[in-house]
């Protein structure tokens, strides 16, 4: 083995024992803050409903409900090392414990005829699970500043095509909060390729378990990749249960959201059966309602902020404050989108004279520093607060709260088929292209956002978009 390679599998070594050492002091750290969260909220009932004079029976119950939350927490999963730091599967098993922990309380207190106070436990174990999914919020969000250093971070062999390893890498990078970093690859036409976006490739698709000893990797990767057949799968699988790596698969399916999905043996093969995404029906009623009942209630508090703003954006250059403009609706429907301006009043005039300088990958026309942008225009742009107006196509029912980008007329017409499809859905003040990069995405990234919010859509994805929108905006990243 030459200096290089033992070097390379030293280093691996070393970053497994770092990944087994955070992993176990993350969890620990978590078990404990789940402990402190349930005394915490037995308190707050005991308070409550007793104040200073509370029966010994229920000292006792206080005394172990803490411990009785740790065990629901174990049974409903809640630290699975699967779910650490990434998605909603985590907060949604301390739901379930909070739902489990009362079922098991009322069904203990029946068959063994014990009066329990109804106002303590419909205090107490509320106040647990709301406290518990806070704290672990704030964790959360902790473990994903240190991964955006560097740190914490599970080391991954991808495995496939270059094109679509270069894909994962890229992926990764931008998203470091998902605490995987690419390490090396097994590509498909090796010696063809020595690196990918800096990484290194280390063999063909006949080397991934030599490799992943050789960087100690914890995560194989497989892309879609039509030579990875299942003789071959199931082969690999076997090397790496010698080693305990975790084996990661990637359909040929693109932004196809796990809810859509389920295995389903028939005649001795495992299929995955995807359903069709929900575009219709009562739940885009009930999105239709609640984006225009939010947004009536947000015009209604937001009435002297815009006041104040269609004043200072009128008195900076006496201009009108308000810019309206054709857009693409949902099935290619235009309609006049409300902004407030931005721009010089003939901005629309000289937007001719600055096509070659587009900053956008694109059929989009983007400017890093548009010189038609006023000064107060530039501060209502950061913090994209001349958006607020579009609140009024919400409330007619051209747009919604949560959907893809609004599209110019020109832009539209350009639209590859593939493309056409974000316009099935109404188009969205926010979006997944707000929450993750904004103008800082290429032309590419943002319609595969855009066709992914499509494809998987859900009440509880629009909850979710609305409430990392407020984080993106306070941070004011990504936007000119």
């Amino acid at each position: 083995m030459s200096d290089y390679s033992i070097t390379r599998a030293y280093r691996g070594r070393q970053s497994a024992v770092r990944q087994a050492t955070w992993t176990r002091d993350y969890l620990r750290w978590t078990a404990i803050a789940d402990f402190c969260c349930a005394c915490a909220g037995v308190f707050v009932a005991v308070d409550l409903r007793f104040g200073k004079h509370i029966d010994a029976s229920y000292v006792a119950l206080s005394l172990a409900l803490p411990v009785c939350w740790l065990a629901a927490l174990w049974l409903a999963g809640g630290y699975d090392v699967r779910f650490v730091g990434t998605g909603s599967d985590e907060f949604r098993r301390v739901l379930n414990a909070g739902v489990g922990l009362t079922a098991a309380t009322a069904i203990s207190s029946y068959a063994t005829n014990i009066e329990l106070s109804r106002a303590y436990l419909v205090i107490a174990v509320p106040s647990v699970t709301a406290f518990d999914m806070m704290t672990r919020f704030a964790i959360r969000k902790r473990l994903h500043r240190r991964r955006a250093a560097g740190l914490c971070m599970q080391s991954v062999v991808a495995v496939g095509h270059a094109p679509a390893v270069a894909n994962l890498i890229t992926e990764l990078r931008r998203e470091p909060y998902h605490g995987l970093t690419v390490v090396a690859a097994c590509v498909a036409g090796f010696p063809d390729y020595t690196e990918i976006a800096g990484v290194p490739v280390c063999g063909g698709l006949d080397d991934v378990p030599t490799t992943v000893r050789s960087f100690a990797a914890e995560t194989v990767a497989v892309l879609a990749c039509p030579e990875m057949d299942g003789i071959k799968l199931r082969g690999l699988a076997w090397e790496l249960e010698k080693t305990g790596t975790d084996l990661c698969l990637s359909p040929a399916l693109l932004d196809v959201a796990g809810p859509r999905t389920t295995v389903r043996p028939t005649a001795g093969l495992t299929l995955l059966h995807v359903d069709h995404p929900q575009l219709g029906g009562m739940r885009l009623v009930v999105k239709d309602l609640f984006d225009r009942c939010a947004a009536a209630a947000a015009l209604i508090m937001l009435s002297p902020l815009l006041a104040v703003l269609a004043m200072t954006i009128w008195l900076s250059d006496g201009g009108p404050a308000l810019f309206t403009q054709t857009r693409i609706g949902k099935d290619g429907r235009t309609f006049r989108i409300y902004k407030f301006r931005t721009m010089v009043v003939d901005a629309e005039q000289r937007r001719d004279q600055l096509l070659a300088n587009n900053d956008s990958d694109g059929i989009l026309f983007k400017l890093r520093k548009d010189p038609r942008i006023t000064a107060v225009g530039a501060h209502l742009r950061r913090w994209s607060v001349d958006e607020l107006p579009q609140l009024f196509n919400v409330l007619l029912g051209d747009m919604s709260l949560v959907g893809p980008r609004p599209a110019l007329p020109d832009e539209a017409a350009k639209y590859a088929e593939h493309v056409r499809r974000r316009l099935v859905v109404k188009p969205g003040l926010t979006g997944l292209w707000q929450v993750n990069g904004r103008s800082d995405l290429s032309w590419e990234e943002s319609v595969r956002l855009d066709l992914r919010y499509v494809e998987n859509w859900s009440f509880a994805l629009d909850l979710q978009i609305l409430w990392k929108t407020i984080s993106v905006l306070f941070r004011g990243a990504g936007a000119y």
